[in-house]
């Protein structure tokens, strides 16, 4: 005898978080993925940085570089989502046709760009990397002395210099709840 069983598929969906270093790109995916996961949702984060050093080792900064790397993350977060998962990618991502190309392929997708002036970039960075570029001893930074194409049409758009935390993950929230991913989800 045969038996069958039908599986209700879900789709799961790409977050795309850009924006320039020190926007809050890692931050928000952070705290959105726990808001998540206690909620019972499936999710993986991929950090732009973590994905470099693991599954882009080698790879330098020239464009066709930088556009390897998010094709790269961009395959893993598709393969993921189709699966089901709700995947937060947090990656510079410098380029729009790139970010398009690969946010085309996902099943679901939400595109947050995450911005603030350069002098608060500058002010919250620890790591002292757009002094040093500043000052020209790191070549080919995005926002200094290499390109970043922030997205013409953002699915939502954050200014972390102006919005709380909270603030912001009420608006991620909302947009998720816009796209019947999650059902009301709150936090503190």
């Amino acid at each position: 005898m045969f038996v069958s069983t039908i599986l209700t598929t879900r789709s799961g969906l790409v977050v795309w978080f850009t924006g320039l270093s020190g926007a809050g790109k890692t931050t928000l995916v952070r705290a959105l993925a726990t808001l998540l996961q206690e909620a019972g949702y499936p999710v993986e984060q991929l950090d732009g940085d973590v994905v470099r050093e693991h599954l882009s080792k080698g790879l330098g900064f020239s464009r066709e570089d930088r556009d390897t790397n998010i094709r790269r993350i961009g395959f893993v977060a598709n393969l993921l989502a189709k699966h089901g998962v709700i995947v937060l990618v947090s990656a510079i991502s410098p380029y729009r046709e790139t970010r398009a190309e690969v946010l085309a392929a996902a099943p679901r997708k939400l595109e947050v760009f995450v911005e603030a002036p350069l002098d608060v970039l500058i002010q919250r960075d620890v790591k002292g990397l757009y002094a040093k570029a500043l000052r020209g001893e790191i070549a080919q930074f995005t926002g200094i002395s290499d390109p970043y194409e922030p997205p013409l049409h953002p699915d939502v758009h954050l200014r972390t210099d102006l919005m709380s935390l909270p603030e912001c993950l009420d608006h991620l929230l909302a947009a998720l709840e816009r796209l019947d991913i999650v059902v009301k989800v709150s936090h503190q």
